[in-house]
Protein backbone atom coordinates (compact mmCIF):
# COMPACT_ATOMS: atom_id res chain seq x y z
CA UNK A 1 0.00 0.00 0.00
CA UNK A 2 0.91 3.83 -0.18
CA UNK A 3 0.40 5.34 3.11
CA UNK A 4 1.03 8.92 4.36
CA UNK A 5 1.44 8.74 7.82
CA UNK A 6 1.18 12.60 9.61
CA UNK A 7 3.36 13.39 12.87
CA UNK A 8 6.28 10.89 11.60
CA UNK A 9 8.57 13.63 13.77
CA UNK A 10 7.14 11.84 16.80
CA UNK A 11 7.35 9.35 19.17
CA UNK A 12 4.03 7.63 18.14
CA UNK A 13 4.16 8.81 14.14
CA UNK A 14 7.74 7.82 14.05
CA UNK A 15 6.38 4.06 14.85
CA UNK A 16 4.37 3.57 13.05
CA UNK A 17 6.45 5.44 9.94
CA UNK A 18 8.93 2.67 11.04
CA UNK A 19 6.75 -0.04 11.10
CA UNK A 20 4.33 -0.06 8.18
CA UNK A 21 8.01 0.46 5.83
CA UNK A 22 9.18 -2.52 7.57
CA UNK A 23 5.83 -4.50 6.15
CA UNK A 24 6.67 -3.61 3.19
CA UNK A 25 4.97 -0.31 2.54
CA UNK A 26 5.60 2.21 0.62
CA UNK A 27 5.69 5.26 3.25
CA UNK A 28 5.73 8.78 2.97
CA UNK A 29 5.90 10.40 6.77
CA UNK A 30 5.03 14.20 6.86
CA UNK A 31 6.07 16.13 9.88
CA UNK A 32 6.79 19.62 11.16
CA UNK A 33 10.82 19.27 11.89
CA UNK A 34 13.61 19.21 8.82
CA UNK A 35 15.52 16.61 10.54
CA UNK A 36 12.23 14.03 11.34
CA UNK A 37 11.47 10.31 10.67
CA UNK A 38 14.34 9.11 8.37
CA UNK A 39 14.16 5.49 7.44
CA UNK A 40 15.37 3.66 3.86
CA UNK A 41 12.65 2.22 3.20
CA UNK A 42 10.57 5.53 3.13
CA UNK A 43 10.52 9.32 2.22
CA UNK A 44 9.76 12.14 4.63
CA UNK A 45 8.96 15.56 3.77
CA UNK A 46 8.27 18.39 5.95
CA UNK A 47 4.51 19.55 6.18
CA UNK A 48 2.78 21.40 9.23
CA UNK A 49 -0.48 20.33 8.61
CA UNK A 50 -1.92 23.07 11.16
CA UNK A 51 -0.40 25.66 8.87
CA UNK A 52 -0.45 24.49 5.27
CA UNK A 53 -3.23 24.76 2.75
CA UNK A 54 -5.58 22.24 2.69
CA UNK A 55 -4.50 20.22 -0.39
CA UNK A 56 -0.84 20.66 0.57
CA UNK A 57 -0.42 16.47 0.81
CA UNK A 58 -2.06 15.41 -2.47
CA UNK A 59 0.59 17.44 -4.03
CA UNK A 60 2.94 14.76 -3.10
CA UNK A 61 1.37 11.89 -4.96
CA UNK A 62 -2.22 9.60 -4.48
CA UNK A 63 -2.14 7.56 -1.01
CA UNK A 64 -4.00 4.08 -0.54
CA UNK A 65 -4.16 5.08 3.25
CA UNK A 66 -3.57 7.62 5.52
CA UNK A 67 -2.56 7.22 9.65
CA UNK A 68 -3.04 10.68 11.30
CA UNK A 69 -0.78 11.01 14.00
CA UNK A 70 0.05 14.27 13.89
CA UNK A 71 -1.19 16.22 17.20
CA UNK A 72 -0.35 18.88 19.55
CA UNK A 73 -1.02 16.60 22.87
CA UNK A 74 -0.08 19.05 25.20
CA UNK A 75 -2.73 19.49 28.62
CA UNK A 76 -1.49 23.21 28.86
CA UNK A 77 -1.55 24.41 25.40
CA UNK A 78 -3.53 27.46 24.41
CA UNK A 79 -7.30 26.60 23.08
CA UNK A 80 -6.68 28.69 19.93
CA UNK A 81 -3.01 26.92 19.60
CA UNK A 82 -4.54 23.22 20.21
CA UNK A 83 -7.65 24.23 18.13
CA UNK A 84 -5.13 24.81 14.88
CA UNK A 85 -3.27 21.13 15.10
CA UNK A 86 -5.65 19.29 16.70
CA UNK A 87 -9.01 20.38 14.72
CA UNK A 88 -8.27 22.23 11.90
CA UNK A 89 -4.94 19.97 10.93
CA UNK A 90 -7.61 16.85 10.81
CA UNK A 91 -9.64 18.99 8.46
CA UNK A 92 -6.67 19.89 6.14
CA UNK A 93 -5.40 16.59 6.06
CA UNK A 94 -9.15 15.30 5.57
CA UNK A 95 -9.05 17.15 2.62
CA UNK A 96 -5.76 16.86 1.18
CA UNK A 97 -6.17 12.77 0.92
CA UNK A 98 -9.78 12.56 -0.43
CA UNK A 99 -10.67 9.05 -0.66
CA UNK A 100 -8.05 7.55 0.90
CA UNK A 101 -8.59 5.35 4.36
CA UNK A 102 -7.65 7.50 7.15
CA UNK A 103 -6.29 6.14 10.26
CA UNK A 104 -6.96 8.53 12.73
CA UNK A 105 -5.34 8.50 16.70
CA UNK A 106 -7.63 9.63 18.35
CA UNK A 107 -7.29 9.88 22.55
CA UNK A 108 -9.65 8.72 25.26
CA UNK A 109 -8.92 11.73 26.61
CA UNK A 110 -12.10 12.51 24.69
CA UNK A 111 -14.08 10.56 27.56
CA UNK A 112 -15.52 12.91 30.62
CA UNK A 113 -12.34 13.52 32.82
CA UNK A 114 -14.47 15.02 35.76
CA UNK A 115 -15.81 11.06 36.52
CA UNK A 116 -13.37 8.01 36.41
CA UNK A 117 -13.51 5.84 33.19
CA UNK A 118 -14.78 2.32 33.96
CA UNK A 119 -14.65 0.36 31.03
CA UNK A 120 -15.69 3.39 28.79
CA UNK A 121 -17.36 1.94 25.15
CA UNK A 122 -16.97 4.10 22.15
CA UNK A 123 -20.72 4.94 22.50
CA UNK A 124 -20.68 6.54 25.40
CA UNK A 125 -22.15 9.88 25.41
CA UNK A 126 -19.55 12.76 24.15
CA UNK A 127 -18.34 14.98 26.83
CA UNK A 128 -19.97 18.19 27.64
CA UNK A 129 -16.94 19.39 29.34
CA UNK A 130 -13.41 19.08 29.18
CA UNK A 131 -10.12 19.93 32.02
CA UNK A 132 -7.83 20.95 28.91
CA UNK A 133 -8.18 22.25 24.91
CA UNK A 134 -6.16 19.34 24.18
CA UNK A 135 -8.87 16.98 24.75
CA UNK A 136 -11.59 19.15 23.56
CA UNK A 137 -10.04 19.86 20.31
CA UNK A 138 -8.94 16.11 19.77
CA UNK A 139 -13.06 15.52 20.32
CA UNK A 140 -13.17 18.09 17.32
CA UNK A 141 -11.16 16.02 15.41
CA UNK A 142 -12.86 12.95 15.85
CA UNK A 143 -15.98 14.92 14.46
CA UNK A 144 -14.21 16.40 11.37
CA UNK A 145 -14.20 12.15 10.47
CA UNK A 146 -17.64 11.83 9.98
CA UNK A 147 -18.98 10.42 6.83
CA UNK A 148 -15.47 9.47 5.78
CA UNK A 149 -14.33 5.96 5.56
CA UNK A 150 -12.16 6.73 8.97
CA UNK A 151 -11.08 4.12 11.14
CA UNK A 152 -10.82 6.32 14.57
CA UNK A 153 -8.22 4.72 17.41
CA UNK A 154 -8.55 5.71 21.23
CA UNK A 155 -5.60 4.50 22.64
CA UNK A 156 -4.59 5.53 26.34
CA UNK A 157 -1.56 5.65 27.94
CA UNK A 158 0.98 5.23 25.36
CA UNK A 159 3.98 4.14 26.83
CA UNK A 160 7.06 2.19 25.50
CA UNK A 161 10.71 2.91 23.55
CA UNK A 162 10.62 6.05 22.09
CA UNK A 163 7.95 7.48 24.93
CA UNK A 164 9.07 11.00 25.22
CA UNK A 165 6.22 11.95 27.52
CA UNK A 166 4.38 10.15 30.05
CA UNK A 167 7.20 7.80 31.40
CA UNK A 168 9.88 10.24 31.12
CA UNK A 169 7.27 12.61 33.67
CA UNK A 170 7.23 10.02 35.79
CA UNK A 171 11.13 10.60 36.46
CA UNK A 172 11.05 13.56 36.54
CA UNK A 173 8.49 13.89 39.54
CA UNK A 174 10.50 12.00 41.55
CA UNK A 175 11.73 14.38 44.75
CA UNK A 176 14.13 13.08 47.17
CA UNK A 177 13.37 9.26 46.95
CA UNK A 178 9.68 9.69 46.19
CA UNK A 179 6.63 10.56 44.01
CA UNK A 180 3.71 12.12 44.70
CA UNK A 181 0.87 11.18 43.18
CA UNK A 182 -2.78 11.64 43.88
CA UNK A 183 -4.16 8.43 45.23
CA UNK A 184 -0.91 7.22 45.41
CA UNK A 185 -1.72 5.87 41.91
CA UNK A 186 -3.79 2.97 43.06
CA UNK A 187 -6.17 3.20 40.51
CA UNK A 188 -6.64 0.22 37.48
CA UNK A 189 -5.83 1.77 34.36
CA UNK A 190 -5.52 0.30 30.82
CA UNK A 191 -2.29 1.62 29.29
CA UNK A 192 -1.36 0.83 25.54
CA UNK A 193 2.23 -0.04 24.43
CA UNK A 194 3.30 1.31 21.28
CA UNK A 195 3.80 -2.10 19.56
CA UNK A 196 -0.68 -2.32 20.35
CA UNK A 197 -1.16 0.78 19.04
CA UNK A 198 1.02 -0.36 15.69
CA UNK A 199 -0.91 -3.30 15.88
CA UNK A 200 -3.95 -1.37 16.12
CA UNK A 201 -3.20 0.50 13.30
CA UNK A 202 -2.63 -2.20 10.99
CA UNK A 203 -5.99 -3.82 11.62
CA UNK A 204 -7.49 -0.56 11.02
CA UNK A 205 -5.54 -0.16 7.37
CA UNK A 206 -7.22 -3.65 6.30
CA UNK A 207 -9.95 -2.64 3.49
CA UNK A 208 -11.81 -5.37 5.68
CA UNK A 209 -11.95 -3.63 8.08
CA UNK A 210 -15.07 -1.66 9.08
CA UNK A 211 -15.14 2.14 9.58
CA UNK A 212 -15.72 3.51 12.98
CA UNK A 213 -14.40 4.42 16.50
CA UNK A 214 -12.48 2.02 18.27
CA UNK A 215 -11.27 1.74 22.12
CA UNK A 216 -7.62 0.40 21.95
CA UNK A 217 -5.44 -0.68 25.01
CA UNK A 218 -2.76 -3.52 26.08
CA UNK A 219 -5.03 -6.94 26.97
CA UNK A 220 -6.32 -6.21 30.32
CA UNK A 221 -5.92 -3.45 32.73
CA UNK A 222 -3.67 -3.13 35.11
CA UNK A 223 -3.06 -1.35 39.01
CA UNK A 224 -0.88 2.07 37.74
CA UNK A 225 0.98 1.73 41.18
CA UNK A 226 2.39 -1.48 40.72
CA UNK A 227 3.57 -0.27 36.62
CA UNK A 228 4.80 2.67 38.07
CA UNK A 229 6.73 0.65 40.50
CA UNK A 230 8.24 -1.60 38.16
CA UNK A 231 9.38 0.94 35.65
CA UNK A 232 11.25 3.19 38.29
CA UNK A 233 13.23 -0.02 39.93
CA UNK A 234 13.95 -1.17 35.72
CA UNK A 235 15.27 2.52 35.37
CA UNK A 236 17.49 1.69 38.69
CA UNK A 237 15.70 4.67 40.83
CA UNK A 238 15.00 4.00 44.47
CA UNK A 239 11.30 5.80 44.93
CA UNK A 240 8.72 5.09 47.30
CA UNK A 241 5.31 6.56 45.70
CA UNK A 242 3.55 8.33 48.07
CA UNK A 243 -0.61 9.23 48.46
CA UNK A 244 -2.06 12.86 48.20
CA UNK A 245 -5.89 12.64 48.32
CA UNK A 246 -7.22 13.33 44.69
CA UNK A 247 -9.39 16.61 46.33
CA UNK A 248 -5.98 17.73 47.55
CA UNK A 249 -4.28 17.26 44.35
CA UNK A 250 -6.59 19.02 42.42
CA UNK A 251 -7.24 21.68 44.43
CA UNK A 252 -3.42 22.71 44.75
CA UNK A 253 -3.40 22.09 40.80
CA UNK A 254 -6.10 24.54 40.07
CA UNK A 255 -4.18 27.07 42.48
CA UNK A 256 -1.09 26.38 40.17
CA UNK A 257 -2.89 27.05 37.13
CA UNK A 258 -4.18 29.91 38.44
CA UNK A 259 -0.15 31.68 39.22
CA UNK A 260 1.00 30.21 36.32
CA UNK A 261 -2.10 31.94 33.87
CA UNK A 262 -0.91 34.95 35.82
CA UNK A 263 2.83 35.02 35.40
CA UNK A 264 2.14 33.33 31.89
CA UNK A 265 4.71 30.34 33.01
CA UNK A 266 3.64 26.24 32.57
CA UNK A 267 2.29 24.99 36.06
CA UNK A 268 4.16 21.71 37.36
CA UNK A 269 0.42 20.39 38.09
CA UNK A 270 -2.04 20.76 35.98
CA UNK A 271 -5.85 18.98 36.77
CA UNK A 272 -5.95 17.08 33.82
CA UNK A 273 -2.85 15.32 34.88
CA UNK A 274 -4.66 14.87 38.50
CA UNK A 275 -7.41 13.72 36.68
CA UNK A 276 -5.68 11.04 34.77
CA UNK A 277 -3.25 9.47 37.65
CA UNK A 278 -5.75 9.84 40.47
CA UNK A 279 -9.15 8.38 38.73
CA UNK A 280 -9.64 4.83 36.92
CA UNK A 281 -9.10 4.90 33.29
CA UNK A 282 -10.22 1.45 31.70
CA UNK A 283 -11.11 0.85 28.22
CA UNK A 284 -13.67 -1.47 26.77
CA UNK A 285 -12.11 -3.17 24.08
CA UNK A 286 -15.04 -5.63 22.49
CA UNK A 287 -15.53 -3.97 19.50
CA UNK A 288 -12.06 -3.59 18.53
CA UNK A 289 -11.43 -7.57 19.47
CA UNK A 290 -14.89 -8.40 17.44
CA UNK A 291 -14.78 -5.95 14.26
CA UNK A 292 -10.81 -5.04 13.98
CA UNK A 293 -9.67 -8.51 14.96
CA UNK A 294 -7.58 -6.41 17.11
CA UNK A 295 -5.37 -9.10 19.28
CA UNK A 296 -3.43 -7.38 21.55
CA UNK A 297 -0.64 -8.32 24.27
CA UNK A 298 -0.90 -7.78 27.97
CA UNK A 299 1.00 -4.67 29.78
CA UNK A 300 4.84 -4.93 29.99
CA UNK A 301 7.87 -3.14 30.14
CA UNK A 302 10.11 -5.10 28.98
CA UNK A 303 13.34 -3.54 28.36
CA UNK A 304 12.35 -0.16 29.94
CA UNK A 305 15.55 0.38 31.25
CA UNK A 306 16.97 1.17 27.91
CA UNK A 307 14.20 3.23 26.71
Amino acid sequence: MRIAVTGASGFVGGAVAAALADDGHKVTGFGRRPDGWCNPRGRYLVWDIAAGSPDRGSSEGAVDAVVHCAALADDWAPRAEAMRANRDGTRHVVRSFPGARIVHISTSSVYDAFVPTIDAREDTPPARRYLSAYSETKALAERELAGTDAVILRPHAVYGPGDTTLLPRVLAGVRRGRLVLPEAAEVPHSLTHIDTLVHAVRRGLDPASPPGTYNVADAEPVLLSAVLREFLERRGVRATLTGIPYRAAYALAGALEAAAHVARTRPRLTRYAVSQLGMQRTLDLTRARERLGFDPAPTSLEGAEYW
